[in-house]
């Protein structure tokens, strides 16, 4: 649900965590593998004019044949022999998420043409003035967008061009109010989509007219409905299916009743998010539930309205729909849409629906380990792996089977009650094992005090010398207050020599200071290794508190 990892998702049709795309933004582009390109180069490749107008952004390299032109003056306009079919595709930054970062003296002196007092919020956001005003100004940010693309379709109609062309028109998350962009919820999964279907193609589409489908399509699916369209073959390697074109039922269409979200790094916030959506059920994986959704993250704070929700928050002046943003969230929740669409009701403690959860829990499980997921493997460890080698990290997947599949294995011994785990998890946080270790220590974080009883095992890695298993241990100690965390944190900022691990270690501080309360003074002269998301970490934790 995040601009960078979605785009490359769309472009490629491949699951981002199955490629190794899913951080936003990257910090090292990962080579597509051989074989592999993104679909705008298929479709160049059979005689299309494929343009970009202007915006990339992609976590994974572009192929020199993937666009004929991708700058600000890119258009189907400058092709030469005016008859070759193109393919376009044109950004529009007016409904960004910056044009929400807007002062007091704005909100308060720039009125919107929505009237603020017309929005319906949703019920975990505060009614206040504030959101009122966010809400109207995002409504007039998409008129904006919707005249924008008017005026791309009049361009079309000007050149003769609008009854030979096919038209999608989507965003690349749900949306940039507060909980949106970055969240596995709906708010920032559900993407508008309108297509338009020119009248002489009617025929490649089999849905009639007027009809409606309770189908489901994913960004996986764009570039082979494209290349489906274009009479193209669609290539294995890609994770979507056509859902428009030859070949393409009604009834096939109306069973596609499954979608798989995903949520990891954005900017420097960490997390990793799985979600499955079976209907109206909807199941969400939280494999490091125990930091919040709130947690902070630079870029989204410059919204007032992030700001007055966090600082509400703190007041107490929230109800416990509105705070659960800033609090820890279980291992797994289950939601019905069709009775609570915006997610706040978690049914997974409910009887009624004992069956259901343990299905969607089996279900999802199957998936990301038959992908594979590549979470849960660290980030660094992905990364270090591929600057030493000099090959993309799906090259490494015979070796590291083994190691992901136990990672899996130990770290849904979260969704288990404690007593049950218990054995397993004291053998695994002192196994010799790296992600069999790493995972063990991050599922204790997950129980929390529930886990106290493991307090002496996890002590011992206090002085592991993998840098990341430490860390895991001083949250865990931290967390359940059996051991002061300044002094291990402080010591693997000083022993590090790599920016992403510091990346992961400044994480935990801001969580330990903000949510726990650990004072810390650290200074840029701290941390050795650095990259922009951790002097964005730094620049944080130097403001006053």
């Amino acid at each position: 649900p995040v601009c960078s990892v979605a785009r490359t998702t769309l472009i490629t049709s491949v699951y981002a965590p199955r490629l190794g795309t899913q951080y936003h933004r990257k910090i090292h582009t990962i080579p597509l593998p051989e074989g592999w390109k993104m679909f705008p180069a298929i479709l160049n490749e059979a005689g299309y004019y494929t343009t970009n107008h202007v915006k990339t952004d992609y976590n994974a390299e572009e192929s020199p044949d993937t666009w004929n032109e991708s700058s600000r003056d890119a258009t189907w306009r400058n092709r030469r022999d005016k008859s070759q079919p193109f393919f376009h595709m044109q950004s529009f930054a007016e409904s960004h998420e910056s044009t929400l970062h807007f002062s007091r003296e704005q909100m308060e002196n720039q009125k919107t043409d929505t009237d603020p007092a017309s929005v319906t919020l949703a019920p975990y956001h505060p009614d206040t003035s504030t959101f009122r005003y966010t809400y109207a100004r995002y409504h007039d940010r998409i008129k904006v967008i919707d005249k924008k693309i008017g005026e791309v379709v009049k361009q079309l109609e000007e050149d003769g061009l609008l009854e030979d062309t096919f038209v999608f028109y989507f965003g690349d998350h749900g949306g940039v109010l507060p909980r949106g962009k970055g969240y596995v919820y709906e708010s920032g999964l559900h993407v508008p989509l309108v297509v338009r279907v020119p009248k002489k193609y009617e025929h490649l589409v089999t849905l009639p007219v007027g009809s409606r489908t309770n189908g489901f399509v994913s960004f996986i699916d764009f570039g082979p409905t494209l290349l489906n369209l274009a009479g193209l073959d669609v290539p294995a390697y890609m994770d979507g299916k056509p859902f428009l074109g030859p070949n393409v039922s009604p009834e096939d269409l109306n069973a596609r009743d499954e979608t798989f979200g995903h949520a990891d790094r954005f900017d420097e916030k960490y997390e990793m998010v799985r979600t499955l959506r079976k209907g109206n059920l909807k199941y969400h994986r939280n494999y490091q539930g125990y930091y919040p959704d709130g947690l902070q993250n630079n870029y989204r704070y410059n919204m007032l309205a992030y700001r007055e929700w966090r600082d509400l928050y703190e007041a107490g002046k929230l109800n416990e729909v509105q705070s659960a943003f800033f609090q820890s969230k279980p291992p797994e929740a289950l939601y019905d849409l069709e009775k609570d669409p915006h997610e706040t009701v978690n049914l997974a403690g409910d009887q009624a629906y004992a069956d259901r959860l343990g299905e969607m829990r089996n279900r999802l499980g199957k998936l990301v380990r038959e992908m594979p997921d590549l979470s849960i493997m660290p980030e660094p460890i992905m990364i270090q792996m591929m600057k030493e080698s000099g090959r993309e990290f799906r090259e490494h997947l015979p070796e590291m089977l083994n190691f992901i599949a136990q990672a899996y294995e130990i770290a849904d011994l979260a969704v288990l009650p404690f007593d049950r785990s218990r054995e397993e998890l004291q053998k695994s946080v002192t196994t010799g094992d790296q992600a069999v270790n790493y995972w063990a220590l991050t599922v204790c974080c997950q129980f929390g005090k529930s886990a106290a009883s493991l307090e002496d095992v996890v002590r011992e890695q206090l002085t592991n010398r993998d840098l990341l298993i430490r860390l895991r241990a001083a949250e865990f100690l931290a967390i359940i207050g059996a051991e002061k965390p300044q002094a291990t944190i402080m010591d693997i900022l000083k022993t590090s020599e790599d920016p992403v691990v510091n990346l992961m270690v400044l994480q935990s501080v801001v969580f330990l200071r903000d949510v726990h309360g650990y004072k810390f003074e650290i200074s840029p002269d701290d941390v050795t290794a650095k990259i922009q998301e951790v002097e964005r970490r730094i620049e944080y934790l130097s403001q006053p508190e």
